[in-house]
C-alpha cells in the first residue's frame, strides 16, 4: 500500500527532529574577509588601542579578548574539577607565539604555568573553533589543525572575535 503525504511528512520531521535535538557542537571556521573589510578592522584595532602600530595592537586587543573570555571557575557549576584558565600572548621571536597557559585550582593556592610555542610560518592562519551545546567552554583549535590549542568560556561570538584576532595577528607576523 501507499504510505499517505502526512505519514511521509511526520516521518521527516521525526527524523529531522532527531538531528537538531541530538548533541551536536557548534565548529566555525573563521569567515573570509574582503581587503576593505580588513582595512577597516585593522583601522578599528589600531583605534581602539591608540597605535598606529598595527602588530602593538593586534597583541593587545588579543590579549584583551583573552582575558574577557577567560574560563573561570565561576562558570563551572557542577564540574568536579573546577579551576581557572588564563591565557597570554606574545613574541617569542620572529615567526614564533608564545602562548602562555595559567591553570588555578579552587582548592588550594597552587597555580600551574605552561608555555606553548606556536610556529606562524608555514601554517594556515585560520583558527577553528567549538562551543559543545551541553558544555560549558569553546576551544580555540591550533592553526590548521584540530589540536585544542585553548579554552574559553562558552561564548560563541566571544570564540569568534578571538579567532578572528589571532588569525589576523598570525598573518601580520607572517609577513614578517
Amino acid at each position: 500500500m501507499r504510505m499517505g503525504l502526512t505519514r511521509q511528512l511526520g516521518g521527516a520531521l521525526v527524523l529531522c527532529g532527531l538531528f537538531f535535538l541530538s548533541p551536536v557542537s557548534v565548529a566555525a571556521p573563521e569567515p573570509v574577509l574582503s581587503s576593505a573589510e580588513q582595512t577597516r578592522y585593522l583601522t578599528e584595532i589600531k583605534r581602539l588601542y591608540l597605535t598606529d602600530d598595527e602588530r602593538k595592537a593586534l597583541f593587545a586587543h588579543t590579549n584583551a579578548l583573552l582575558r574577557t573570555y577567560a574560563l573561570s571557575a565561576g562558570y563551572q557549576v557542577g564540574s568536579s574539577d573546577r579551576r581557572d584558565l588564563e591565557y597570554q600572548v606574545s613574541l617569542a621571536k620572529p615567526g614564533e607565539l608564545m602562548l602562555r597557559e595559567e591553570v588555578r585550582a579552587t582548592s588550594g593556592t597552587g597555580v600551574s604555568v605552561r608555555n606553548r610555542l606556536l610556529p606562524v610560518f608555514g601554517v594556515d592562519p585560520s583558527i577553528s573553533y567549538a562551543c559543545p551545546r551541553e558544555g560549558q567552554a569553546c576551544v580555540l583549535n591550533v592553526p590548521g589543525s584540530t589540536e585544542p590549542m585553548l579554552t574559553i568560556v562558552r561564548d560563541l561570538d566571544g570564540a569568534g572575535q578571538l579567532a578572528k584576532a589571532f588569525s589576523f595577528l598570525i598573518r601580520n607576523l607572517q609577513k614578517g
